[in-house]
C-alpha cells in the first residue's frame, strides 16, 4: 500500500496554516481543498494537532536531557515503523524518515522536534499584516481595483468576500484613497484598502471583529513599519505603513471620525 499522500498539494495545507501563502495562493488552495478529500482531511488533522499544543506550558529542556533524547531518537529512527492510526501526516513523515536515513536520521528527528517546539499555535497578527503590506508593495500587487472613488471600491468587494467593508475617502484629511484588493490574514479573506500620504502608502486591512465593544487605536512597530489597530462598527481595522507613527495615528483618528 502506498503510504505517501495521493495529492501533490497536500503539503501546502501546512504552509497555509503557518501563514506562508500569499492571498492568491491561499485562495487557490481553498478552492482546491473544497474538491479534494485528502487535503480536507489533512487540514482537519493538522488543526486538531495544533489544539494539543499550549505555548503556556512550554519549558526549556535541560541540555543533558535534550542530548539523551536526541541520541535515543537517532538510534531508534531507522528501525521504527509508522504507528497505525497516525493518518497521512504520520505515515508521510515515517516514510520520509526512512528515505532520508542516508542523510542522517538524527538530524531529521532534531528538525521535527524543533518544529514542534518553535511553531506558534497562532501566528501573530502584527506579523501577518506587516507581511501582507510588504507583499503588496511588489509591482502589480498593490490594488485589484485602482480607484480614488469610494463608490467604485466598495461595491467591487461584493461577492468576493462574505462581508461589506466600510470604505472612506480621506482626501480632505491628506490621506486620499488609491484603491483596494483582496488579501488573506489569519486564515480568512479580508479587504485591504489602500491610502496614500505624500509618497507613503498605507494598507488598511478590514474584516469582521468578534463580539465586544469598539476600542480606540492601539499602536505597534514591527520591522520598521508602524501598525495601528482598532475596532469600529463591528469591524477589526489594521493600518500598516512606513509612515511615521504620529501621522499613522492621525490617519486612524481621521478614519474613525469620518462618516
Amino acid at each position: 500500500m502506498n503510504s505517501t499522500p495521493e495529492c501533490d498539494k497536500v503539503l501546502l495545507v501546512q504552509a497555509e496554516l503557518d501563514g506562508e501563502l500569499d492571498a492568491a495562493a491561499a485562495a487557490a488552495l481553498a478552492a482546491h481543498r473544497a474538491e479534494c478529500p485528502i487535503c480536507t482531511a489533512a487540514a482537519v488533522e493538522l488543526a486538531q494537532a495544533r489544539t494539543l499544543f499550549d505555548a503556556g506550558l512550554y519549558q526549556t529542556m535541560p541540555e543533558g536531557v535534550r542530548g539523551r533524547v536526541m541520541a535515543r531518537l537517532a538510534a531508534a529512527a531507522p528501525h521504527r515503523a509508522a504507528a497505525p492510526g497516525l493518518g497521512w501526516w504520520g505515515r508521510w513523515r515515517s516514510q520520509w524518515r526512512f528515505t532520508a536515513a542516508g542523510f542522517g536520521a538524527g538530524a531529521a528527528c532534531a528538525a521535527a522536534l524543533a518544529l514542534v517546539v518553535l511553531t506558534p499555535t497562532q501566528p501573530n497578527l502584527v506579523d501577518e499584516v506587516v507581511a501582507g503590506h510588504i507583499r503588496a508593495l511588489q509591482p502589480g500587487h498593490l490594488e485589484d481595483v485602482p480607484s480614488t472613488d469610494q463608490h467604485t471600491v466598495k461595491p467591487w468587494f461584493d461577492g468576493r468576500i462574505d462581508f461589506a467593508p466600510p470604505v472612506k475617502d480621506l482626501a480632505a484629511e491628506r490621506f486620499p484613497l488609491r484603491g483596494g484588493r483582496l488579501d488573506y490574514v489569519s486564515g480568512r479573506a479580508v479587504a485591504a484598502l489602500v491610502y496614500q500620504h505624500d509618497k507613503h502608502l498605507i494598507d488598511l486591512f478590514v474584516w469582521p471583529a468578534g463580539a465586544g465593544a469598539a476600542h480606540p487605536p492601539e499602536a505597534a512597530e514591527h520591522d520598521g513599519y508602524n501598525v495601528v489597530h482598532w475596532t469600529q462598527d463591528g469591524m477589526a481595522l489594521w493600518a500598516v505603513s512606513d509612515l511615521e507613527a504620529k501621522l499613522l495615528r492621525e490617519f486612524a483618528e481621521d478614519w474613525r471620525g469620518s462618516p
